[in-house]
């Protein structure tokens, strides 16, 4: 077993740790930082595949994922904070 698939299992675990604050979270910004910090996490396992597999093809799927994961939370953040949808 090396260094990258522990590397690997530790990231899965507290991904699952996350999770269940998202899912039992007592507040809505409780949960988006869970789902920012998962969406940052895959981004890790995504970063290190790569690695791993010598695929640096994989890299722009990581940064084309981190670009789509920050403007999602920016765009919830501001829903939520405006109370919905207003012109």
């Amino acid at each position: 077993m090396s260094i990258f698939e522990i590397f690997l299992y530790i990231l899965l675990a507290t991904t699952l740790i996350v999770l269940y604050r998202v899912i039992k979270g007592p507040s809505v910004f409780d949960r988006i930082v869970g789902i920012n910090a998962i969406g940052t996490k895959t981004i890790l396992m995504i970063v290190v595949i790569s690695y791993v597999f010598e695929r640096p093809s994989f890299l722009d799927i990581a940064l084309l994922y981190a670009i789509l994961n920050f403007i999602g939370s920016i765009v919830i953040s501001i829903y939520v904070e405006r109370g919905g949808v207003t012109e």
